[in-house]
């Protein structure tokens, strides 16, 4: 072989090579899982007749759903609003790392959301199951979900329609705020029995993410509100993790544990860190991790980690995780969450290729009923692994 046929061989052996060493680099495997098993849910759980979403998979499920305040209901021929918000949850961050293709998707969960939108009673809000239906009850949790999609939505589309839609939010969580206790407000619009961390931590979110958005330091002023007063009331000071409520008519705790209310509480101190600048903030952030950290986490014989909660629950715990990582660069508590989460992948998914309830597969759960809220969370889990594993921009705030 002669110099010359040597050297153009050599040079597109080389090529050759750096295009393979490109295209492994791109691979991108934790946002193909967060694209697949986002278009499941959308396959499965979509009821085209209304626009919005089955409460289960089959549809045909209909059992009792308790996660009401005064008894429970029956699932209907539509999801109740709490388990729909995952499926908007996830189509919000699915734009933000490709908002070519999803933001089509969100425009639909608007659209759907809005289904909900009561405005027989003032000042507006969201009620627990969409108004063609019927009156029901309206939840201050739910419309903090509702608020933090919106402003979420904001964040990635720049549509000011949302924006506004999400300040319309805090308004009428705040319409239920009391000075009883030094603040707060209860779960249900009219009862006022306790002041529980999922209205009040949603609320705290939805406020500092409105601060974000608008730099308007009322926002701010009532993020900061919110979170004192959780952190008085709430935080367990030895173990840092949040309990579920404040009883107002015993004046004492309860003290039931739910990881998404630490979870908020996390997202919170991390955020008001970013903005102040204060190092308190970034220490209850890390006490709150590690915290919960050790009260949460369990292991199988076989090292896999689990939480014995909704994994949607958990997801909220694994967003204030991920600001904390994109603060310190510390990835132990994502890791952890990410182990659990690839194990069940593999070891924990029915015939329809939907999460059991049970991420460690030691149910069978093969042929049972997928409830909307656990499937809906699997897309936004692996979006955001595919952020930690730098597969992706996060395009929000660009």
């Amino acid at each position: 072989m002669n110099s010359k046929i040597r050297n153009i061989v050599l040079f597109v052996s080389t090529v050759f090579v750096l295009l393979s060493c490109a295209g492994e680099s791109k691979t991108t495997p934790n946002k193909d899982k967060a694209e697949e098993m986002f278009q499941r849910v959308w396959e499965l759980y979509r009821v085209p007749k209304y626009g919005l979403f089955s409460e289960y998979y089959p549809s045909s499920h209909r059992p009792d759903l308790t996660y009401f305040n005064d008894s429970t209901r029956q699932a209907q021929e539509v999801s109740y609003l709490w388990p729909m918000s995952g499926v908007f949850s996830s189509a919000v961050l699915m734009a933000a790392i490709e908002p070519e293709k999803y933001t089509v998707y969100v425009d639909s969960m608007v659209m759907a959301m809005e289904r909900y939108y009561d405005t027989t009673r003032v000042p507006f809000g969201y009620q627990a199951y969409p108004v063609q239906f019927g009156k029901v009850d309206r939840y201050y949790d739910d419309n903090g979900l509702v608020g933090i999609d919106y402003i979420d939505s904001y964040l990635v589309t720049k549509n000011s329609h949302y924006l506004e839609k999400a300040k319309q939010v805090l308004t009428f969580i705040l319409s239920g705020w009391d000075e009883n206790f030094e603040g707060a407000v209860s779960w249900l619009e009219g009862v006022k029995d306790q002041k529980p961390a999922c209205s009040n931590g949603k609320a705290m979110v939805l406020a500092l993410k409105l601060y974000e958005a608008t730099k308007d330091e009322y926002y701010l002023e009532v993020g900061k509100k919110f979170y004192h007063w959780i952190d008085k009331y709430l935080k367990d000071p030895e173990r840092g993790v949040v309990w579920n409520s404040w009883l107002t008519t015993t004046s004492a705790v309860c003290p039931d544990l739910y990881t998404y209310n630490t979870g908020t509480l996390l997202q919170a101190a991390v955020a008001l860190y970013n903005y102040t600048g204060e190092q308190a903030y970034l220490d209850n952030a890390k006490f709150l991790a590690e915290g919960s950290y050790k009260v949460f986490f369990k292991y199988t014989e076989d090292g896999i980690p689990y939480i014995a909660d909704l994994p949607w629950f958990n997801l909220v715990l694994f967003r204030g995780y991920h600001d904390l990582y994109n603060v310190t660069g510390d990835s132990k508590y994502v890791d952890t969450m990410i182990k659990g989460l690839d194990y069940a992948w593999e070891h924990a998914r029915d015939q329809a290729g939907l999460m059991y309830h049970d991420w460690t597969g030691r149910t069978d759960e093969k042929r049972k009923p997928k409830w909307l809220l656990d499937a809906s969370c699997v897309p936004e889990y692996y979006a955001r692994v595919a952020m930690i594993k730098g597969e992706v921009t996060n395009r929000k705030n660009k």
